[in-house]
């Protein structure tokens, strides 16, 4: 089969989640081809340069420098009517001139056609909003049912256990369509042995949309040089060359390989990084949630909920738990 796998721009989860899919496939001998747009499509094709890539429509996301973002979602919207809009006109003319068997669109809500299998990747069937807007979220959970359940089906990467699971209610409403499937956490970081590097005592991955990354990189920064300790910052930059910058304590690298990512993290004692799901799936893989300090982007209320659900321990709390 000729696979289509495309994430959505937003921060670097989307497309980081995307990894054991595309492995899966490549391993039961198909074509996959890596669509999509700006960082998150760069980080791919580090990741898979022998893959063949697809530019689609571009989304370029800002958020507000403030503890709220609903003016910025708001401002938004048009152009994210325009960005669903233009995904299936780009997808309904690449079809013309070259079959796919599947297209797996993880959250690029207009990346479908009804002549090939569509599939949409969320954990959010049920979307947060912030104080003052909860009253609206029944209404925006059926708007984005109407938009998923366009697809011939709809993947939720969390375990179905309405108890044991990562995404709590925004990955299991009360109400589920029967086209969705829960496929289990998506890490891109291996089940095999993992070497461990005790160089660093905090390392913070940083990551998510401008100016709020660049903002926590300052405090971190600051806080850290203060603190002492050895310390690593994963800046999340993919566009910039590697880097290494050493001052007193302080490391800074634009981003790392999933190897020395991963000696690093199970080397620190302390993680710090945003609470975003793909985040927490690849720790919780690592078995490392129980070191980290999660830093909800302000405003940002999937994290938010995110983050209160790690810290009250209700959630898996462990991998193999």
């Amino acid at each position: 089969m000729r696979i289509l796998i495309a994430p959505l721009n937003w921060g670097l989860g989307h497309a980081t989640r995307c990894v054991p899919l595309v492995r899966r496939y490549i391993e039961q001998g198909h074509e996959v081809v890596l669509g999509g747009d700006g960082e998150s499509l760069i980080w791919l094709q580090h990741y898979f340069p022998d893959l063949r890539t697809i530019e689609l429509a571009s989304l370029n996301l800002r958020y507000s420098k403030g503890k709220s973002q609903v003016g910025a979602m708001l401002k938004a919207l048009p152009q994210l009517i325009h960005f669903s809009l233009e995904d299936e006109a780009r997808l309904n003319q690449l079809l013309l001139v070259e079959p796919f068997d599947v297209v797996v669109s993880d959250n690029r809500f207009g990346l479908r056609n009804e002549h090939v299998k569509s599939v949409y990747v969320t954990h959010q069937l049920w979307i947060r909003l912030p104080k003052g807007w909860k009253w609206l979220e029944p209404f925006v959970a059926k708007l984005h049912a109407c938009v998923y359940n366009r697809f011939d089906e709809v993947w939720v990467p969390d375990y179905a256990d309405r108890e044991s699971n990562l995404s709590g209610l925004l990955g299991h409403p009360k109400t589920i369509s029967d086209k969705v499937k829960y496929i289990g956490p998506l890490s891109r970081f291996s089940d095999g042995p993992i070497a461990t590097s005790s160089t660093y005592h905090t390392v913070a991955l940083l990551s998510g949309l401008e100016p709020q990354r660049t903002l926590l990189e300052e405090q971190v920064v600051l806080r850290l040089l203060e603190e002492g300790v050895p310390a690593l910052v994963v800046q999340g930059k993919v566009r910039e060359p590697f880097t290494r910058v050493t001052h007193a304590n302080l490391t800074k690298v634009p981003y790392l390989s999933d190897e020395l990512l991963t000696e690093a993290l199970m080397g620190a004692q302390k993680i710090i990084c945003r609470s975003g799901y793909s985040t927490i799936m690849d720790l919780a893989q690592l078995g490392l949630l129980d070191r980290v300090e999660w830093v909800p982007t302000p405003g940002q209320s999937e994290q938010e909920y995110l983050a209160e659900r790690l810290k009250n321990n209700t959630f898996l709390t462990q991998k193999g738990k």
